[in-house]
């Protein structure tokens, strides 16, 4: 799944990371920790239930367009083969760690 870390703004760290759902899929888990969904926010769909950061959870897009504005999103390295062969086709880049993404409202 893509995840995007909203911080102070609309626009922070990025992750591509493997994670699990509640069995009401109103819970994620990622990296030991418990995301809720949220109703009603600004670019957000759920928050962290320890310490209420909003951030963005979403399925990965097939061309890597997954930020809403220009940045970094890192690949954990247990899904990095996966991502690259499976969701992006690309199975020469199954090493990279990084993508810069130029996103949806800007480019570079």
């Amino acid at each position: 799944m893509y995840i995007e870390f909203k911080g102070d703004g609309i626009n922070g760290p990025a992750r591509v990371g493997r994670v699990a759902f509640s069995k009401s899929y109103r819970s994620v888990y990622y990296q030991g920790r418990r995301y809720q969904v949220l109703k009603g926010g600004y670019k957000t769909n759920y928050f962290d239930c320890e310490t209420l950061e909003e951030v963005w959870i979403s399925g990965c897009k097939k061309k890597g367009g997954d930020r809403l504005h220009p940045g970094v999103i890192e690949i954990d390295e247990d899904v990095r083969e996966e991502y690259w062969t499976e969701i992006r086709k690309m199975p020469e880049e199954k090493d990279r760690k990084k993508i810069r993404c130029p996103g949806k409202y800007g480019g570079e």
